[in-house]
């Protein structure tokens, strides 16, 4: 006898969630790549929910049903989509994981080719719709801008540099850029730590703090630029709304921290007693090579395009962000964060 899977016996993610669409005028169609991963997900949501419709490209259809049900078109090719389709917009999340392992030389080509091979296709798929989409947003990174131990703050015209985080930003940006030869605005939003309740680094930056330690990496004075997942949707949504708005654009928070003052900002968010500990620089090096670059080293990052522009951060300062992240359950000790 056959036993039926237990997904089969539960409740789709959709309708645990219960989101709904929000007809509205002037809705778009959007293509969302790296739809099922943190961000994608919450964006696919976020679109959902102020009335757009979305079609998503993931290569495990079922997961991407499960999270999105009826309310996002799902396709595991390009071409599945017509040549006719009135695509309004594009978002390319899609990329593998960066800090999952050492950046061995197979591991650095290995997080290149997730970029830049999806981005290849949409360029292509880009240039053979009857109508190519009139906005294009392309993730990419604040490793943009390398590895900097210095207090200059870094807007959207500072250097890119030589390290390989530099590179791959680099690499993926110009890659999506191809895609304005078919008259697409591109807009490439350098995202910076990304702190939500579900996924990202904050449940492992907390868990420590959980268990009564702070842990501050080398001196502790690297800089964190930061955005609280909140900001980035609306951030996203507010590129994709504008008309001509294209090229880099910073998505951190104005405000951008020490890692000692980020660690500190997580313990005083969870009324954690805690004890700090500083871990030498060097062992981190040591054991992750290059990777370690995220972690001991910083850029100081601001939103100079996106302030310009009239863009208004729910959460400008760590501790507002980290407060309505980490609010739930603090008295037991248990790090819910809460979903605002």
């Amino acid at each position: 006898m056959s036993i039926m899977p237990l997904r089969h016996f539960r409740r789709p993610s959709w309708q645990r969630r219960g989101f709904a669409a929000t007809p509205r005028a002037g809705a778009k169609l959007v293509l969302v790549t790296g739809a099922t991963g943190f961000i994608g997900r919450h964006l696919v949501y976020r679109l959902v929910e102020r009335g757009d419709r979305v079609i998503v490209l993931a290569r495990d259809r079922d997961k991407a049903a499960d999270l999105f049900g009826p309310h996002a078109g799902v396709v595991t090719s390009l071409d599945e989509v017509s040549d006719s389709a009135s695509i309004d917009a594009i978002v390319n999340l899609a990329g593998a994981p960066i800090a999952t392992r050492r950046w061995t030389r197979r591991r650095k080509r290995e997080l290149l080719m997730s970029r830049i091979a999806v981005t290849r296709a949409l360029v292509a798929f880009a240039a053979r719709l009857s109508k190519p989409p009139a906005t294009w947003i392309n993730a990419s990174a604040i490793g943009y801008y390398g590895v900097r131990t210095d207090d200059v703050a870094l807007h959207e015209k500072s250097d890119s540099q030589s390290a390989f985080q530099s590179e791959l930003c680099h690499a993926w940006e110009r890659c999506a850029a191809r895609a304005s030869a078919h008259g697409v605005k591109v807009a490439l939003l350098r995202f910076g730590l990304v702190l939500g309740s579900d996924g990202g680094v904050l449940p492992a930056l907390a868990r420590p703090v959980r268990l009564g330690v702070r842990v501050v990496l080398g001196a502790g004075t690297q800089w964190v630029s930061w955005i609280h997942l909140h900001d980035l949707l609306e951030l996203i949504l507010f590129v994709l709304d504008q008309a001509k708005l294209a090229g880099p654009v910073n998505a951190t928070a104005p405000t951008p921290v020490r890692q000692a003052e980020l660690v500190d900002a997580i313990a005083a968010a969870t009324r954690a007693r805690t004890l700090r500990i500083a871990i030498p620089a060097r062992w981190p090096r040591a054991l992750l090579g290059e990777l370690a670059e995220l972690f001991v080293d910083g850029q100081r990052v601001v939103p100079e395009r996106a302030t310009a522009l009239g863009f208004k951060f729910r959460y400008a300062t760590i501790g507002a962000a980290l407060e309505s992240l980490l609010a739930r359950r603090r008295e037991s000790g248990a790090v819910v964060p809460n979903a605002s």
